[in-house]
Order: structure tokens, then sequence, then C-alpha cells
């Protein structure tokens, strides 16, 4: 047996709670692992709230993430005793996900865990942090310099926010912060941000061109925020797009693209292919300093986390939630 948050759904609407679970439950996979941390991310808020249709398959092990220790493989990658993280793949949607003590996998979603990282700290980053490597990885690619100007990161308290501005620091960039928590200001500095601006600048119709300010963007928020930083992107400058906060629209205009040569990257961490994953991983492995992640972490029980998804949906969490399925 072993405790899990299970998510039901019936003619009367969608029910969850802590469950005990047999192993023969599992889905089909060809690892087995025995989870010790796993993460709360918006989507995991989205599926336990019910705020979204996240959930494609009833019941469901929510959790999108997760890191442990395999006890059973008949994949050729895996042997037991082996230190893994999984982020995405649909787990949490379409297959039983991290928000449980035990998962039975698809090996080829699996990674190894940094050695220099507990699987407490791997879910300390999380999809969030990874997402956030992704997005710092693709600018990167793409070009954009620290002495070419600011990098702008939207959605700052948040998880991607977070570690995005760490990561953006620790590779030389100046970073401005967008928040509408002017209370964080010292958290965000602390980061690494260097300017703290009211999001209330960006949530609102912009003109199609403004005045030349990014260098480069990280935008998790999307709808008008991410129409008025690309409005305000430099010539040839990039903009990696990885959420909706805000909204799945885009209001904007071809202006940025065709008349400064904008790039928008769309950032995709649920299929992304392992070689990128493996590279954003490395990246977090070399630059998240502990410090930080402890300073951007709250921990709670499997129990508790049902609550956390709530309040993470209100807006009223600051940075990340690590879930402990052991307690």
């Amino acid at each position: 047996m072993f405790s899990a948050i299970l998510i039901e759904k019936n003619d009367d609407g969608q029910t969850v709670g802590v469950t005990d679970l047999e192993e023969t439950q599992l889905p089909d996979g060809d690892v087995t692992v025995d989870v010790e941390y796993s993460t709360l991310n918006f989507k995991d808020g989205l599926a336990i709230t019910g705020k979204s249709p996240v959930v494609r398959k009833f019941p469901m092990v929510p959790g999108i993430d997760l890191a442990g220790v395999v006890t059973d493989s008949t994949h050729a990658d895996w042997q037991k005793g082996d230190r893994v993280v999984l982020n995405g793949w649909g787990v949490g949607e379409t297959h039983w996900g991290g928000f449980a003590q035990r998962a039975r996998l698809n090996g080829d979603w699996l990674v190894p865990l940094p050695s220099n990282f507990t699987t407490k700290q791997a879910m300390s980053i999380g999809t969030a942090g990874y997402t956030a490597s992704l997005c710092v990885d693709a600018l990167l690619a793409h070009g954009v310099r620290p002495d070419q100007g600011e990098v702008l990161v939207t959605g700052a308290t948040g998880g991607v926010g977070s570690i995005a501005i760490a990561l953006l620091a620790k590779a030389g960039f100046k970073v401005a912060a967008v928040t509408g928590k002017s209370s964080e200001a010292d958290y965000l500095q602390q980061l690494g941000a260097g300017t703290i601006l009211d999001r209330a600048e960006f949530a609102e119709r912009g003109k199609p061109l403004q005045k030349e300010r990014w260098a480069g963007v990280v935008d998790a928020v999307g709808s008008h925020t991410l129409a008025n930083a690309c409005a305000q992107t430099r010539y040839r400058g990039a903009v990696a797009a990885c959420g909706l906060a805000q909204g799945m629209d885009f209001p904007a205009s071809v202006a940025p693209f065709i008349l400064r040569g904008v790039s928008l990257l769309g950032i995709d961490s649920v299929m992304a292919p392992k070689e990128p994953r493996m590279a954003a991983w490395k990246r977090l492995s070399d630059d998240m300093d502990p410090a930080v992640l402890e300073s951007i972490v709250e921990e709670v029980a499997l129990k508790d986390a049902i609550d956390a998804a709530g309040q993470l949906m209100d807006g009223t969490v600051r940075g990340r939630i690590v879930v402990d399925v052991n307690r």
C-alpha cells in the first residue's frame, strides 16, 4: 500500500483527497520509483482545484514532477537504486503523477538526478525551474548577451520567474522583475533583480510599438503582458514565452516582429526532447546556489498540498512549494 492524492470525477463533479492505493493499481510502465518529493506547479493547482480541465483521465494522481529512487526497472537506461527526476510528459494529466509515494513510469521520460542535488532540491526547482532554464538557454542560443541590455522577467515572484532571475543574474545579465507584490522587492533583489516594476504597467493594452527597453524577456504570464513585453523589446531581441497566468490570448500586432526583428520563442517543457532537458538540468546544476533554493521554498506534507493548491490559484504563494510525499 502507498499514499497518494487521488482526483476522481462523477456526475456531481470532481473530488480530491488523500487515499491509500495498492501497487497493483499503478499504471503501465517499465520503471517503478519510490517518490521522495514532488512540487506544486501552476498546472497542478489547476488540476486539484478543477479550475481548468487539465486532467484528461480519471481517476488521476496529480503532480507533474517527481524525484526519487528506482526500485524496479526493465528499461535499459535505469537500474534499481538510480536517483531520477521527471518533469512533464503528461504525468499528472493522462498518467498518474508525483503526488504519491510510488510511481510507475516510462523510462524514456526520466533524467538522472544531478549528483550535487538532493531530491528535495531538485523539486525545489521542479518544472518551473526547469522551464526557466529552458528559457535562459533559448535566449542565449538566440544570441542575447549581457552587454546588449536588461532582460525582463514577468511573473517574477512565481516559480519560473524566481529561478529565471537567479539564472540570468548568474549568467551576468541585469534583470528587471515584474510583480504585483511590491512587498516582495527585497526577495527579488536577493535573487538578483536590479529593477522592480509594477505589473500594472504591463497588464493593459498598450501601443503596438513602444520604447525599446529589453534585450530579452522571459514571460510566464501571456496576454497583454506578453504583448507589451514584445512591443518594448529591442531590435533583434528575443522573448521566451512559457506561461499563461494572465491568459492564453495574445492581443498584439506584427509590428515588433517585422519592424524590429524581434523573435518570439515558444518554450514547451512538457514534451521537450531529452537533449534540451539534460542541458537545462546541467545549467541548473552548475548555476543554482542551494542557499538560493532554500530562500524560495516552502515545504508541505502530502495532505497539505490540496490546500496549498488553492493558495497557489489565489496568487498568495511566493516561490516554490515542495511536497514531501512521505509525511
